[in-house]
């Protein structure tokens, strides 16, 4: 019994150990090719986040520390949480009875409200996460027809707020600073003033910005490059985020290509996809509500069209539901018991996959595959290394593999199921004439990652 206990023991901590790795290489920052994240040490880092936007307002610290664990087992590296949450963040009372500031005044932010928030960073580097930190969510700055708000931002207490908040967080590694919160400036506003002044204040606060890796999150916007489309040139934003409106069957691998092909070169990524558990559209009586194939379309469509990572979502998670609470669009599941839903369970072979061969050198490349231009419904997206080469079939649909774009002259095949993480192998195959490959099954929901790798890299199975 004693020894059975004692390997128990040693495998949870070695599932500890391997939650914590990502901070051995310290600090993130943005890779030398501008196109991905690494550590301090150059270590590549897999962007996998969760929305859990009301975690620090909702949360007491045993439900927070059961959610940051669960998270971390399923592979997750990265949680969205925002300071000043959307559910009348200012005025509703975290579980402890405190309000973050005090007379709504930013430059009056309350020690015992952050002091709750400081637990659940700290909580969160032990399990390995980082926490993709929001000072506040967009309806404190610009309410626009929906949000509690009120407006209480201006540019001198933005950045006094970023200040405090920079200071405060100044020596936690496990922080990735993201403005906007569901917002795109207005035309004409002060709003880029005022989140400028902030992302100034975070950088004052830290002591340089060297020390704050920062973002900006905002609502779909079209073709014109996400979150880039107001601050590319700024010196603050390093890497840009996309929102996809939580609509089937919108083409995010274009938006993805215009932030990615956009100078100054910054990292890119979809930020904000289709939720699981969510209703399509917000409108659930004609379209249904999403499910595990939504999510895992969107991740492996927006990762290969060259995002640098991804962020997962769920509608019972973000806003953390529970029975004593008003639904949001619809009803929901106890967010304990959505943290199981399969698609977050899915999530984890997107991190296996991508972290499965070399990560800095990939680029997407649609000339790998004929069939390059399909819908979303049937895409077929390809990227690539300089060895190696990721195919994904939407639906299972056949493709054509353009000949010699990864190196070797032979190469193997792997047939990788997004639904389980399990592969089987397809052959070896003449890396100098087109092949044709057809996924193991057809049809909605059968989702296939086609992997070729150069005979002579000798790559482990996945």
């Amino acid at each position: 019994m004693k020894k059975i206990r004692l390997l128990l023991l040693i495998m949870a901590l070695s599932r500890l150990a391997l939650a914590q790795q990502p901070f051995t290489g310290g600090r993130l920052q943005v890779a030398d090719n501008k196109r991905y994240l690494v550590h301090r040490d150059g270590t590549p880092f897999f962007w996998l986040g969760d929305t859990a936007w009301e975690l620090f307002h909702r949360l007491n610290r045993d439900e927070a520390d059961r959610y940051l664990k669960r998270r971390a087992e399923q592979g997750f590296t990265v949680v969205q949480a925002v300071a000043l949450a959307e559910f009348d963040g200012l005025k509703d009372k975290n579980p402890y009875g405190d309000v973050p500031l005090l007379d709504n005044d930013p430059t009056k932010p309350s020690d015992a409200y952050f002091s709750h928030v400081d637990y659940i960073i700290d909580r969160a580097a032990q399990y390995g996460i980082v926490i993709a930190f929001l000072p506040t969510w967009g309806d404190k700055v610009f309410k626009n027809t929906w949000g509690s708000g009120p407006e209480i931002f201006n540019p001198a207490n933005a950045r006094a707020y970023g200040r405090y908040l920079g200071d405060r967080y100044k020596n936690r590694e496990n922080i990735v600073w993201i403005l906007g919160g569901d917002r795109n400036p207005r035309a004409g506003s002060a709003d880029v003033a005022i989140w400028r002044a902030m992302a100034a204040g975070i950088e004052e606060g830290v002591g340089g910005a060297d020390k704050a890796l920062m973002s900006y999150h905002p609502q779909p916007n079209g073709l014109d490059g996400g979150a880039s489309t107001w601050f590319s040139q700024d010196a603050w934003f390093d890497f840009n985020m996309h929102q996809n409106g939580h609509c089937r069957n919108v083409p995010v691998y274009d938006f993805i290509a215009v932030s990615y092909n956009r100078q100054p070169i910054k990292p890119t990524m979809d930020a904000e996809p289709i939720y699981e558990d969510h209703p399509v559209c917000f409108n659930a009586s004609d379209l249904g509500t999403s499910n595990a194939y939504d999510v895992r379309l969107y991740a492996y469509l927006d990762l290969f069209a060259g995002a640098h990572g991804h962020t997962y979502g769920c509608h019972d998670i973000w806003q953390m539901y529970s029975p004593n609470r008003p639904a949001v669009n619809g009803p929901h599941l106890y967010w304990p018991e959505a943290l199981e839903l399969p698609g977050a369970n899915q999530m984890k072979h997107v991190r296996r996959l991508m972290t499965a061969r070399p990560l800095l050198d990939r680029v997407p490349d649609q000339s790998l595959v004929v069939e390059g231009s399909l819908s979303p419904a049937e895409r077929v997206q390809a990227t690539r290394g300089t060895d190696y080469a990721f195919i994904y079939s939407a639906a299972g649909k056949p493709f054509t593999v353009n000949p010699g774009k990864v190196s070797g002259k032979r190469v193997t095949a792997t047939w990788f199921d997004p639904r389980s993480g399990k592969a089987q192998p397809a052959g070896t195959f003449d890396n100098q004439r087109p092949m044709l490959f057809k996924p193991p099954t057809q049809g909605y929901g059968q989702d296939w990652v086609l992997v070729l790798d150069d005979v002579a890299r000798n790559y482990p199975a996945l």
